[in-house]
């Protein structure tokens, strides 16, 4: 189990093995369409969501991107 501070509330996760990827919190959220994942003020790239991994403490900024006009 790890506390993060998503989207600035803090939050608990049951982990595999003491670990949480990137992966793992968009699979948990199911998250689908356009959205950006910043972990401690960096966003992450897509094809590194499976070996970036959050720590206890981290913090996660997940956006979310709408049309409209």
């Amino acid at each position: 189990m790890i506390k993060i501070n998503l989207n600035g509330k803090m939050q608990e996760f049951e982990t595999q093995e003491g670990k949480l990827s990137v992966q793992n919190l968009v699979e948990i959220r199911n998250l689908k369409g356009f959205f950006a994942v910043e972990l401690n003020l960096k966003i992450i790239n897509k094809e590194d969501y499976n070996s970036t991994f959050i720590n206890d403490g981290d913090s996660v900024e997940i956006v979310s991107f709408a049309g409209g006009g």
